[in-house]
């Protein structure tokens, strides 16, 4: 009984707390009609303030309808097709064109693949390249070009030898039966003697000789070694007779350090160099071609194409000419490249004359120095010379 009442207690107690409009569900207390007021009998009567805010979901929902209607798939751009930049074509050699030797090593042959682009349009110019990638001047039980040179000069009868070697001579020599160490002394004496050799090979049998000196290497020793080589290159092949090709400033920055990419022959970016940082790219051999092709245009000249003309109508004589050895001789001057200045020949414009050779000091230096004065142009105020030329002087009129 006791907790019967209890039960009964509490029930009252809980139903005088809750009010009645607790029941109301939050779905009741929504559907609340807002009051009339004056306005909404005068501009709308009862529900206008539903209407106003429904009105801008009513907007939003037109506005999606409309721009579904008006919404059209996006053309697609349409990307223009890349111009096909034409391949030169090959055209057949004559019979008697002339024909350029290249021999070395894997360098050589690089440059034998950028001189067959650079001369595929020219019928007057053949390329022979008789290399050996792993050869050397070093391991002659391998590969002895001191025997083998003669031979090719003798079978192809080249007008132009291109040479290159060096890439594969970091390692020890053996000299009178004994082995010398890389670089050594001995093994330096010995390296010159047989650059010499090769290079008179060519020189005896008056066959012009280019030797194509060696560019940059990934690796600093192999760059320094390859450095101390063109430095040997060039001294001993010009004392033969021969001429030296320096390809170092093509593969490397303004500081002198190795690049793989850089400019290539018409001045764009490119890969010069592959990934091993030692062979060349397409770009880079024909670089390298780009340096032995001015020298063989300029040994060469009109021989190069049929009647000394080239298939862009430019003849070769127009871009290789030589300097008159009497400046009275002189009847025209041809203009200077802007690319390669070297290439025409002359360094002056027709009606120009050379400039005087100054010793470098400035007018300044010489007054501090040597306290000597530039001499001032006659009839100027700061003229002092005593040696004056007296003034013509008038006739004047007699005064009384």
């Amino acid at each position: 009984m006791r907790r019967l009442r209890r039960l009964l207690l509490f029930l009252g107690c809980l139903a005088i707390a809750v009010p009645p409009a607790a029941v109301y569900s939050d779905a009741v207390a929504q559907e609340r009609v807002q009051r009339r007021t004056v306005l909404d009998l005068l501009f709308g009567g009862f529900g206008f303030g539903r209407r106003a805010q429904q009105q801008p979901s009513q907007q939003r929902q037109q506005q999606r309808r409309t721009q579904t209607r008006t919404e059209t798939p996006k053309a697609k751009k349409k990307v223009p097709p890349a111009v096909a930049v034409p391949e030169p074509v090959a055209v057949a050699k004559l019979p008697d064109a002339r024909k350029v030797l290249v021999v070395g090593d894997f360098i050589a042959s690089g440059i034998g693949d950028g001189l067959t682009d650079a001369f595929m349009e020219m019928p007057g110019v053949a390329i022979e390249a008789r290399t050996n990638g792993s050869s050397g001047l070093v391991r002659q039980d391998y590969y002895n070009w001191q025997t083998e040179l003669p031979a090719l000069i003798d079978e192809i009868k080249p007008a132009v030898v291109v040479l290159s070697l060096g890439a594969n001579d970091r390692q020890m020599m053996t000299i009178g039966g004994s082995k010398e160490k890389f670089r050594s002394e001995a093994w330096t004496k010995e390296y010159e003697k047989r650059v010499a050799a090769l290079a008179s090979l060519a020189v005896e049998r008056k066959v012009p000789l280019l030797w194509v000196g060696m560019p940059a290497f990934q690796t600093a020793s192999m760059t320094a070694d390859m450095s101390a080589f063109n430095t040997t290159y060039r001294s001993t092949v010009e004392k033969a007779g021969g001429t030296f090709v320096d390809i170092w400033d093509g593969f490397v920055d303004e500081s002198g350090k190795f690049v793989v990419t850089g400019s290539d022959i018409n001045g764009q970016q490119a890969r010069l160099r592959g990934s091993d940082g030692v062979s060349m790219t397409k770009a880079g051999k024909r670089k390298m071609a780009f340096y032995v092709e001015k020298e063989i245009r300029r040994i060469l000249g009109d021989a190069m194409t049929t009647d000394g003309q080239r298939q862009g109508g430019e003849a070769v004589s127009d871009l290789v000419v030589t300097i008159p050895t009497d400046a009275a001789d002189i009847v025209r001057t041809q203009p200077i490249s802007l690319t390669d200045p070297a290439l025409d020949g002359g360094t002056v414009l027709l009606g120009g004359s050379a400039l005087d050779k100054g010793s470098g000091r400035s007018p300044r230096d010489r007054m501090i120095q040597k306290g000597e004065f530039a001499a001032a142009p006659e009839g100027r105020v700061d003229d002092f010379r005593l040696d004056k030329r007296p003034q013509s002087i008038g006739p004047q009129k007699a005064t009384n």
